[in-house]
């Protein structure tokens, strides 16, 4: 006896697939709430982007500041310092760096002004407040700012890939040789001079205060690891238990409440002497102004500064590399001078003007003839230490 299964019209009716329900499955539901689930989605990304942000820490993209991981940031010298006992400070106004080194005695500031915000009354504060001043690469008017007889001296030549201390600092010559390109100044205590001219990558006072350092691979992330750039920089802004890092910025520029009016920068005598000279200015134009025929329109030659035009062939020797044409002009032009100094004549044969500069330096003959006459520049760096030689040369020479 058999049972037809199709007898029931009602069989596979009353419920769906795997005796769910029809039309309520989980993709119409899904449809209708998809707008929320969307929005709880940006809302937990945006809680989870909070979260990491508050782990990791805030960033500074500013090159060789303390929280800086990037190569040209300084976030490793920071870390290595804070590990050894010696509490790091960042501030970024002059004002936050003062109450920073209120707080705490005997302490370092490390001062990269690149831009040279800081004027010389600011730099005094700095200088007076602080145990040591540790500055990076600075500028001409942080230098001037200071007064403590650190002027600038060339660069490191590009063929010189390691420095030598030379001299008898205790932090140079624990920390060796370092390799780093950048600016040299002259100091009281001078080292790693690429040419032994004095001036050198480290500078500083005579009491130690102030150091100068004139490269930041001194200090960056990237070139730390370098030869000893890491036991300079750590030994040089660790001598103290507490070092404020201060990177200046545009809020640090010295302004006055108000910017003074014309006549507030005028003399007083000009309001007596404004009006006369009014008249006579009138009176000259009607009298210069009659014309006494037909205009006659004539090319006239232009004058050029000789300044402008030392300068425009400067720029064209740089641009085209011809580093050995820049030479022959400067050796030409300082032989010139050195000839008309000692009255030799136009007709001085280069051999009467070097042994009349050793006669003048009292040294050999041979020494001077090597940096006047036989020494050919390569590079530009090069160019730029011998000019700077042949320059010295010519200043002794012709003021003793």
């Amino acid at each position: 006896m058999t049972t037809s299964v199709a007898a029931d019209p009602t069989l596979g009716k009353e419920e769906g697939v795997a005796g769910r329900p029809p039309g309520n499955g989980f993709i119409p539901w899904f449809r209708q709430h998809l707008a929320w689930i969307l929005i709880g989605a940006v809302l937990a990304g945006l809680v989870a982007f909070l979260a990491v942000s508050s782990v990791s820490g805030t960033k500074d993209p500013r090159p060789l500041s303390s929280r800086n991981p990037a190569p040209d940031g300084a976030m490793a010298v920071a870390e290595i310092l804070g590990r050894h006992g010696v509490s790091v400070t960042t501030t970024d106004t002059l004002v936050d760096t003062k109450d920073a080194l209120a707080d705490r005695r005997g302490s370092t500031v490390l001062l990269y002004d690149p831009r040279g915000f800081l004027d010389e009354t600011q730099l005094q504060n700095i200088l007076d407040a602080a145990d040591r001043v540790v500055l990076v690469k600075p500028r001409l008017r942080t230098l001037t700012g200071l007064g403590q007889g650190f002027r600038p001296g060339g660069v490191v030549p590009e063929a010189t890939k390691v420095l030598e201390p030379g001299c008898d600092q205790e932090d140079a010559v624990a920390a060796g040789r370092v390799s780093a390109q950048g600016s040299i100044y002259s100091g009281t205590v001078v080292c790693y001079s690429p040419s032994g001219n004095g001036s050198g990558l480290y500078a500083a006072s005579d009491d130690g205060r102030v150091v100068v350092l004139g490269s930041t691979d001194l200090v960056d992330n990237q070139h730390l690891v370098s030869e000893g750039n890491a036991a300079l920089a750590l030994r040089t802004l660790g001598s103290n238990a507490n070092l404020v890092w201060y990177l200046p910025g545009v809020g640090d520029l010295a302004a006055t409440d108000s910017t003074p009016t014309l006549n507030e920068l005028a003399p007083r005598w000009l309001a007596f002497v404004g009006p006369w000279l009014g008249i006579v200015v009138v009176l000259a134009i009607a009298w210069r102004g009659r014309r006494m025929g037909p205009l006659v329109f004539e090319p006239l030659p232009v004058v050029v500064k000789a300044a402008e035009t030392a300068e425009g062939r400067a720029r064209l020797y740089q641009d085209s590399r011809a580093v050995g044409r820049a030479a022959d002009n400067l050796r030409a032009g300082t032989l010139a001078r050195l000839a008309r100094h000692f009255n030799l004549g136009r007709d001085a044969t280069r051999e009467a003007i070097v042994d009349a500069s050793a006669q003048r330096l009292d040294r050999p003959a041979t020494d001077v003839r090597f940096v006047l006459i036989d020494f050919r520049p390569e590079n530009e760096g090069q160019l730029v230490q011998w000019a700077q030689e042949i320059e010295h040369i010519e200043q002794e020479a012709t003021t003793r």
